[in-house]
């Protein structure tokens, strides 16, 4: 049996005072490569022309699929109990970036 994981077959997960504190992100950017999904999680503050990566967090193509299927998930419990999100309008154009390689907007 791993030691991390209960008889029971749940893991026990430590959380942190800073990292349950959270960090406030308001745009999303992803990139792939055949290995891995990168995530960054952004700040972009109006009239501030640069905008701040607070966290990126790398997945494997397996954990994206698992955290898309959970965020679907999630989502369709939020709008049973509290309705509907709407969707973004078309009026944000995310500026040019120097990422690299394929990016979507989330």
């Amino acid at each position: 049996m791993n030691p991390q994981q209960n008889p029971d077959g749940s893991i026990d997960v430590e959380l942190s005072d800073e990292i349950a504190e959270g960090v406030y992100a308001n745009l999303a950017m992803i990139a792939h490569s055949n290995s891995e999904f990168i995530l960054d999680f952004i700040r972009l503050m109006p009239g501030v022309p640069k905008a701040k990566v607070k966290a990126r967090i790398i997945l494997t193509p397996e954990h994206a699929k698992r955290l898309l299927e959970a965020l679907r998930e999630n989502i369709s419990r939020y709008e049973e109990s509290f309705g509907g999100i709407s969707e973004p309008n078309d009026t944000f154009r995310f500026p040019p970036s120097g990422f690299g390689g394929p990016v979507g907007q989330a």
